[in-house]
């Protein structure tokens, strides 16, 4: 068994993986709110965008009530007001 970091906590890993290093841009209030609830839920921000993509590839929702009710006030503290109907109208 292959153990590895979950934000702080050393837990043991099922599968053997390769990360990268990766320039991504971004909406600046939508990573303010992103590295807010990963520091709230303590991991990483790439821990944290991993488990969201791996929810979505499946169709299920990455978060419990209580967490979307933690995004919504980070939401309002960063003036974060867009949706998911804005996904593909954002323009620079």
């Amino acid at each position: 068994m292959t153990l590895g970091y979950l934000g702080t906590r050393m837990v043991p890993m099922k599968k053997s993986i390769e990360r990268t290093q990766t320039g991504v841009r971004i909406e600046k209030r939508m990573l303010k709110v992103l590295k807010a609830l990963a520091e709230a839920l303590d991991m990483t921000l790439g821990d944290l965008l991993e488990g969201m993509v791996l929810h979505c590839f499946e169709g299920k929702t990455p978060f419990s009530e209580e967490t979307l009710a933690k995004i919504q006030q980070l939401k309002d503290v960063y003036g974060l007001d867009l949706t998911a109907a804005d996904s593909h109208t954002l323009k620079e």
